[in-house]
């Protein structure tokens, strides 16, 4: 049976400063963790708007605003089909609260971008939505 995913990434904008998160990739590896921007799988019937809202929120206690969708992605994964929707959500709040999923928080800034994300593909998208 094909199935399809809303997938739901929040990068979260204060001021002139991004947050990113620092999650478990792989424990195979000597690094397992890497930054990432919050991101989730929408629930049943959820709106993407508000799967990235609630995500935020779940993740890093923060309360944030939907400003615009800055890319989209997609993949396929055998009979799975993913759809993506990167939005910028901004806010007011700086102190994070991380859930047990998290290791670490930072607030950067789009030019430093490159340092903690090394994922390329997202880097480019980051780009033409001219952030970075």
């Amino acid at each position: 049976m094909e199935r399809y995913r809303i997938l739901v990434k929040g990068i979260v904008k204060k001021d002139n400063k991004f947050l990113v998160v620092q999650k478990w990739f792989d424990d195979n590896i000597s690094d397992p963790y890497r930054w990432e921007f919050i991101d989730a799988e929408a629930e049943f019937g959820e709106s993407p708007d508000i799967a990235v809202i609630r995500a935020i929120n779940e993740q890093t206690g923060i309360t944030a605003i939907v400003d615009r969708i800055l890319y989209t992605w997609t993949f396929v994964l055998g009979t799975e089909c993913s759809l993506g929707l990167a939005y910028l959500c901004l806010t007011d709040e700086d102190d994070v609260i991380l859930s047990e999923e998290l290791n670490g928080a930072e607030w950067i800034e789009g030019m430093d971008f490159d340092k903690y994300i090394h994922n390329k593909s997202m880097l480019e998208d980051l780009e033409k939505a001219e952030l970075y």
